[in-house]
């Protein structure tokens, strides 16, 4: 089916183990100038609010964390006329006191990946403001429908490039640099985000302390998707609360971020 381009107006874009999340939805594959997205975008109604969910490594977690198609990921919501993103998140926790279980919703953001396609100006000297990762009104918004799972206000994330977890040595390193939790997909969502002039805010569900922090065992993988699927309920009210609540109309600086930049490929 061909979705109208005003199909949706908040994306919701799901991590490790959060694969569905609204019901009754219309289902929609949407193509890109930069390939397919990582699975078909599912629509619905959430309280009066038209809501688009993508599960950020496909339903059946086929792409991982470097090889996730971003570009066409936020293109494809931006099409569908999404202008506020929720991107709820698995992190590691780079303090002790953050513990899986502990959610998050940062302010901040550390690049430590590498080599992957993190804008859509391949041509030209043309610069966005980042020092901002997320949405200012975005984070209220979250912040208040996760004060009933006690969330951490603010915090820095070091996104690393993955699939492997941190040596002992880079978790401490990472923590002496001002990291709060570290993750694999928060970059370059964020900035692709941003250059789309799209509100973006993560909201992070820590699912184990990293391996420099404390303890005699690293991360595995089968805990993370344990802790994460202990608190998927929890993730998805939040998730499905904040949403209802976002504004409905942008007053923040995310809807200007590109100040007259055009896009290189204008969307539709």
């Amino acid at each position: 089916m061909n979705p109208p381009p005003t199909a949706a107006e908040i994306g919701v874009i799901g991590g490790s183990g959060l694969y569905a999340l609204l019901d009754d939805a219309t289902e929609f594959e949407v193509s890109t100038p930069y390939g397919a997205p990582s699975d078909k975008i599912t629509v619905a109604d959430v309280g009066g609010r038209r809501v688009a969910f993508l599960p950020r490594h496909g339903r059946d977690h086929r792409f991982p964390p470097h090889k996730i198609p971003y570009r066409a990921n936020l293109w494809a919501l931006r099409s569908l006329g999404v202008r506020q993103i929720v991107a709820p998140c698995a992190v590691g926790g780079l303090r002790p006191e953050l513990g899986p279980g502990t959610f998050v919703v940062p302010d901040q953001l550390i690049d430590r990946t590498s080599g992957r396609e993190q804008t859509y100006y391949d041509a030209g000297a043309v610069h966005v403001s980042f020092a901002d990762p997320y949405c200012p009104a975005g984070r209220a918004t979250v912040l208040d429908s996760a004060e009933r799972v006690k969330a951490v206000d603010g915090g820095t994330m070091v996104v690393v490039e993955g699939p492997r977890f941190s040596t002992r040595a880079e978790s401490r390193w990472f923590t002496a640099i001002g990291g709060t939790i570290v993750n694999m997909t928060g970059h370059p969502e964020a900035l692709l985000a941003r250059e789309l002039e799209l509100c973006y805010t993560a909201i992070a569900l820590v699912t184990d302390l990293d391996a420099g922090v404390e303890g005699d065992h690293g991360v595995t993988h089968e805990e993370v998707f344990r802790v994460f699927g202990e608190n998927t309920a929890r993730l998805r009210e939040v998730l499905l609360d904040a949403v209802v609540k976002l504004p409905a109309e942008r007053s923040c600086p995310c809807k200007d971020a590109l100040a007259g930049i055009k896009l290189p490929i204008q969307l539709p």
